[in-house]
């Protein structure tokens, strides 16, 4: 996945070990159709995983807007390929705003399996009243009112999909109080930050994009890598923006080497947090 397309706030995907153990509990999920909890600290790769699992940043845009794009042929081809569909309630959202956003996302992904599987075939398409997805994931679960979990209740009990939500810790203690949703739950994915030879290798990148290497047995390189572990914690998301700082820092001063001054002085730029 390039850059482009997970937008420059995200920065390019990498796949990581979370990331493969993210798609091993989806797929655990879509085969056995039960629901699953995904939770972790922010910023740590849970939203990008799943966007990437569902091909939503290649079809989220298509789909959300309902319009015909040039590489729609590849668009149905991915979403045959997932079965699933991507959704972020709003904030404060109507029930019935839920009800009818999410309801014409299925539709339009079953359409775009079925012109994938089918083509121009109008006998075929949606003669055998087969469902097409598979799974639905919800992000950002902790935004669904009891109202809003009790519909997600619905469509799991009547369509026999699996469902996945997506959330902070402590979101499985708040839906352990709801024993008719929490007694569907079959699964449960704790998304961690990075740590040790994961996140040398995420910096590798880092640096290579940059257009420098790395060298662990440099004592300058080394000594870098330790105050990046230490501002970032292994944070996806806080090693991006860290990132952005460093780039920027290295071509006002016309510097060539991240050194520890030049991470601190990109730290001090950060709203990094506790």
């Amino acid at each position: 996945m390039t850059t482009k397309e997970c937008g420059e706030r995200a920065g390019q995907f990498i796949a990581t070990k979370e990331h493969r153990r993210f798609t091993e509990f989806a797929e655990a999920v879509r085969r056995h159709r039960y629901i699953g909890l995904c939770y972790g600290p922010a910023g740590v790769g849970k939203t990008l995983s799943a966007r990437r699992y569902t091909h939503w940043n290649l079809a989220g845009e298509a789909i959300e807007n309902w319009d015909r794009r040039p590489d729609q042929e590849k668009i149905d081809a991915a979403l045959a390929g997932s079965r699933a569909v991507f959704y972020t309630p709003t904030v404060l959202g109507a029930l019935r705003d839920m009800r009818r956003t999410l309801g014409d996302l299925m539709v339009r992904v079953e359409i775009c399996i079925e012109n994938h599987l089918w083509g121009d075939d109008e006998d075929c398409l949606g003669g055998k009243n087969e469902r097409r997805i598979e799974m639905l994931i919800l992000d950002e679960a902790e935004r669904l009112s009891m109202a809003a979990l009790e519909f997600v209740r619905d469509i799991f009990d009547r369509t026999g999909i699996g469902v996945i939500l997506i959330g902070m810790p402590g979101m499985e203690k708040r839906l352990s109080r709801y024993p008719q949703l929490y007694s569907r739950v079959g699964f449960a994915h704790h998304y961690r930050p990075l740590h040790s030879d994961e996140l040398t290798f995420v910096l590798t990148r880092h640096w290579r994009r940059l257009g420098l290497s790395l060298d662990g047995a440099d004592f300058t390189d080394s000594q870098a890598i330790a105050s990046i572990a230490r501002i970032t914690g292994g944070n996806f998301r806080l090693l991006h923006r860290l990132f952005v700082q460093i780039d920027r820092i290295l071509k006002i001063n016309g510097l060539s080497v991240i050194t520890d001054d030049v991470v601190e002085a990109a730290r001090s730029t950060l709203v990094v947090g506790i």
